[in-house]
């Protein structure tokens, strides 16, 4: 058996050594602001690093103390932070349309056809909305990214983890879908290039066209017809650029980082998550339990005589403490059951008394996260040992 790896050292080797981390979670837990918060730390050791997010909210600005980020690299100031860091921190967040545009001007054959495809109906709706296509464009941009000459380090910020299981499996889903062989079967008897065929083949084919007339007009199967004839020529271009994605994001220079709270759900979430990334094979590098509730009875002693109570009062309070001693009795052991299913002994970190919204709070939250607790031994054996 090997020996027992502490969780912060690990984590602090990947900010040092890795060149992407993607940062997965349930919303709600501070996982933006964790990402934010490793991407300051690997900047503080002197790297390069790139924090992007692709959740649609703007919770990345917010904790950076910026009004808004935009779908270009920003870099930005540590002096207040840190006068001496030797390296650099950028941010920016994920323009679907933007990115989807960029692939159509990269894929496809000849002007002509890019000019059809970014004039197409179904292409302008398809681009920013279908499903799938979002954590498929930032497999896309996190390529990119990790090509840039001008960053060390990429954190990717993905959507909350049914999403973010959706971000792992989105090149291969978007790929079939593009390359559907019933789809195209169906639509390629009754179009050529763009124009509809009157004549049609068969009693079903004609029976299938009027049903589709009577509920979605021709007009629009025109339009999906030509948008899939005009991608024809991109489909080698989507499977190599997702083949080496899914080989990049299994590199020993990846990892995953997951975030997670001490809530039932969210705790279930995390450990659906983790054994995906098993399944898959992707580098685990840390996993983070976020907002943790302090138990009361464990608590310093202030020192000192207590303040004089009346009745009424004094009971509010020894009921707060009691709810309080519950609250925190069950996170911990939903922790240690999280633990002993995945394997990997999480970095406890305590719920802050405010919200973060400017670097200095993201490099508090850092330096808490690398300097944070894990589950006693002790309680883990005995736990472990009662359910077995």
């Amino acid at each position: 058996m090997s020996p027992r790896r502490e969780p912060a050292a690990a984590l602090l080797e990947a900010l040092r050594e890795r060149k992407v981390l993607v940062v997965g979670g349930a919303g709600g837990v501070g996982k933006t602001t964790t990402a934010a918060a490793l991407a300051l730390q690997s900047a503080l050791l002197g790297r390069r690093a790139l924090v992007c997010t692709i959740d649609p909210s703007r919770r990345l600005a917010t904790s950076l103390g910026l009004t808004r980020l935009s779908d270009r690299p920003r870099a930005l100031d540590l002096k207040k932070v840190a006068p001496d860091a030797a390296g650099e921190m950028w941010a920016m967040t994920l323009d679907t349309k933007t990115t989807f545009d960029a692939l159509v001007v990269r894929y496809a054959k000849d002007a002509e056809a890019r000019e059809r495809i970014f004039a197409n109906r179904f292409y302008q709706g398809f681009s920013a909305a279908l499903y799938g296509s979002h954590e498929y464009l930032a497999t896309e941009k996190l390529l990119e990214l990790t090509q840039d000459e001008r960053f060390d380090l990429v954190i990717l910020d993905t959507p909350p983890t049914r999403h973010a299981l959706d971000f792992l499996d989105a090149p291969d889903r978007l790929i079939r879908f593009l390359d559907s062989s019933t789809l195209r079967f169906f639509l390629r008897p009754y179009f050529a290039a763009g124009r509809i065929t009157v004549r049609i083949a068969t009693r079903t084919g004609a029976l299938a066209m009027k049903l589709v007339d009577s509920m979605l007009g021709m007009q629009f199967l025109q339009d999906l017809s030509e948008f899939f004839l005009a991608l024809e020529s991109m489909y080698d271009g989507f499977r190599d650029r997702a083949a080496k994605v899914q080989a990049m994001l299994k590199e020993p220079s990846s990892g995953f980082v997951l975030v997670t709270g001490p809530a039932r759900a969210t705790l279930d979430e995390a450990r659906f998550f983790h054994d995906r990334l098993a399944e898959k094979q992707m580098p685990f590098v840390a996993l983070i339990v976020n907002r943790l509730h302090p138990d009361p009875a464990h608590e310093p002693d202030p020192g000192g005589p207590l303040p004089r109570l009346d009745e009424e009062l004094a009971a509010k309070l020894a009921a707060v403490h009691r709810d309080m001693q519950t609250l925190a009795r069950a996170e911990a052991k939903g922790l240690v059951r999280l633990e002993v299913d995945t394997g990997q002994p999480p970095l406890l970190v305590p719920e802050l008394e405010q919200d973060i919204h400017d670097l200095r709070g993201l490099r508090e939250a850092g330096e808490l996260i690398l300097g944070a607790r894990t589950l006693p031994r002790r309680r883990l054996r005995r736990t472990a040992g009662a359910r077995a």
